[in-house]
């Protein structure tokens, strides 16, 4: 974890007062995920919030999965979220679902029956959104609002045993039809889903709703602090209401359940605070599920989604600059959204300690140094990181025979070009100063080598090694370099703002066509030892990393994490 302190924001001070006062003797909170996806990046704001405020004032944070909708719901999204969580750097004090409560919240849901504030509605959905009203006009009751409380339990019994099908009944509050809050108009609490439950399997055909179970569950193990974004805020009455209507807290009905599952419930208070919103990218599990179907990209670890382990962690994006980014971003309730050179830096930053440098040459054109023999052959010692001499060094061989980027020489470059040019001098990074003496074409006119020569007084130790030249390039040795895939990974859409316009235009339309573009690299012979997942960078080119599936000794593979620098600025602008 990062050293740096915490900023303060206004719910870590609501945090400090409530403890100050006495409110609570320790904090408690929770991540509360659906399994009905992969996590993305605005997930993992939550994520460092929620440990975050745990963990600063020695309180606990609890991992529990809402699991209440089993129809969109699987393993394979439980096991992919614990992993993000993990891969943040976070520990749950608990592991929980919301469908180990689902005995005490059928045992609320009765209660408020009996209190005479449930009932069960016989209307369609199609119905009750044609009773609910508008922004502008209030609702209408349901006919079936009045039914006698006995009737209310009979029938909420016969759901409960499988009776009825489907969408024919549906249990709601009964709250107000004509309030101003949507939310607060008669909701419905409880649904039929006749579907197995991918952690209770086939012992309940009736679920609850998230509203409802989300209350319950915070109040159940007792969270202090149900922190939410903001589409939440209009859900905190309802909310509030429910914890009004069952304090769960000193419900005798309840306690056997409780002791069972060793619970120890209190109030908890929701607060809500802005999204994590980037641009360059689309946050909606439902576009980003398109991506995946659709096969715009290859699964949801392709690196160009924001999907914190699989993707993220894919194409090496440290899990400590994800942290620091999320951190410096801030906690408010004014949305707003960030620009993706700014996570793009923190990795950067990050990065430039961590990653050792090597040579790489992603579009290679052959130099020849002419006054070299055919047969020369030396090992010269580099420095393994400019910053770090604890890193020590590594011998890279040098021959006669060279690979340099193709954009390192012009054979007509324009005003203020400082790299290889015929007749010019460019250092060779580690090796000293050549001249440029003439190029070989092809039939198309197309440079296929460039022959220069070696001014051996420049090379390290010699009188001119200090000689000064514009343009440093860097090189592998063609004789001995290692052939491998390289991905150059990108931005996944061209525009800042990526959504369904008004033209009849989606998101789909602004993909980026070059978002990965794979090259068969040339690379310096010491990469061929290395691990899948580690990060280096390739001098003058960026970061990469070792691909954690696909890398191997005898066919190495890369991927781009980023560029050294933000080639997206004017773009964003």
């Amino acid at each position: 974890m990062s050293d740096t302190p915490t900023p303060n924001h206004f719910i870590r001070q609501i945090v400090i007062d409530d403890l100050a006062h006495g409110k609570h003797a320790g904090i408690a909170t929770r991540f509360p995920p659906e399994p009905n996806g992969y996590l993305h990046i605005g997930h993992a704001k939550s994520i460092c919030l929620n440990f975050g405020i745990a963990a600063e004032f020695n309180g606990r944070c609890n991992l529990r999965f809402d699991d209440t909708n089993p129809a969109k719901e699987d393993p394979e999204y439980v096991t992919a979220i614990q992993e993000d969580v993990q891969w943040l750097g976070f520990h749950w004090a608990e592991l929980r679902h919301a469908s180990d409560y689902f005995e005490l919240i059928y045992r609320c849901a009765l209660k408020l029956i009996r209190d005479g504030v449930a009932f069960v509605c016989d209307l369609s959905a199609e119905e009750v959104r044609e009773h609910r009203g508008t922004l502008t006009q209030p609702g209408r009751n349901s006919p079936f609002r009045d039914r006698p409380v006995a009737e209310n339990l009979d029938l909420f019994a016969r759901m409960k045993a499988g009776e009825f099908a489907d969408g024919s009944h549906t249990l709601r509050a009964k709250i107000d039809m004509s309030s101003g809050n949507i939310n607060l108009r008669d909701p419905a609490l409880y649904r039929i889903r006749k579907v197995d439950h991918q952690n209770t399997g086939d012992a309940w055909c009736i679920y609850p709703m998230y509203d409802f179970a989300h209350v319950i569950s915070d109040a159940v193990e007792g969270i202090t602090h149900s922190l939410c974004t903001l589409e939440f805020e209009d859900h905190r009455p309802l909310y509030d209401w429910c914890l009004d209507q069952l304090p769960v807290w000193a419900m005798p009905e309840l306690a056997d359940e409780l002791d069972r599952l060793g619970l120890k419930p209190s109030r908890p208070r929701q607060i809500e605070f802005s999204r994590l919103n980037l641009d360059f990218l689309v946050m909606s599990k439902r576009k980003l599920l398109t991506l995946v179907t659709g096969n715009h990209v290859n699964g949801w670890d392709d690196p160009r989604m924001p999907t914190p382990c699989v993707a993220f962690a894919a194409v090496g994006s440290p899990a400590d600059a994800i942290r620091n980014f999320i951190r410096n971003a801030g906690v408010t309730k004014q949305e707003s959204v960030l620009e993706f050179s700014l996570l793009e830096n923190e990795v950067r930053n990050d990065l430039d300690v961590r990653a050792e440098r090597r040579m790489a040459v992603i579009d290679p054109l052959k130099v020849v140094i002419v006054n070299l023999a055919d047969s020369h052959e030396e090992s010269l010692t580099m420095a393994n990181h400019p910053k770090d001499e604890s890193r020590g060094t590594r011998s890279v061989p040098f021959s006669r025979e060279l690979w340099i980027e193709r954009e390192d020489f012009m054979e007509v470059p324009p005003k203020g070009y400082h790299r290889m040019v015929p007749g010019g001098e460019v250092r060779l990074r580690g090796v000293g100063i050549v001249k440029c003496e003439h190029v070989v074409k092809n039939s198309n006119d197309v440079v296929t080598e460039v022959h220069c020569t070696l001014d051996g007084s420049t090379r390290h130790g010699m009188s001119g090694a200090d000689r000064k030249v514009k343009g440093t390039i860097h090189w592998v040795s063609a004789k001995h370099a290692l052939s491998a895939e390289v991905r150059l990974y990108d931005r996944l859409f061209t525009v800042a703002d990526p959504d369904d316009d008004n033209d009849g235009k989606t998101y789909r339309d602004h993909l980026n066509p070059n978002s990965v573009r794979v090259v068969n690299a040339q690379l310096e012979t010491s990469l061929a030892r290395v691990a899948a997942e580690t990060r280096l960078q390739f001098e003058r080119l960026g970061y990469f990393v070792a691909d954690r599936v696909d890398h191997r000794a005898d066919q190495p593979v890369f991927n781009r994490i980023c560029t050294l620098r933000d080639s997206w600025a004017k773009a964003a602008k």
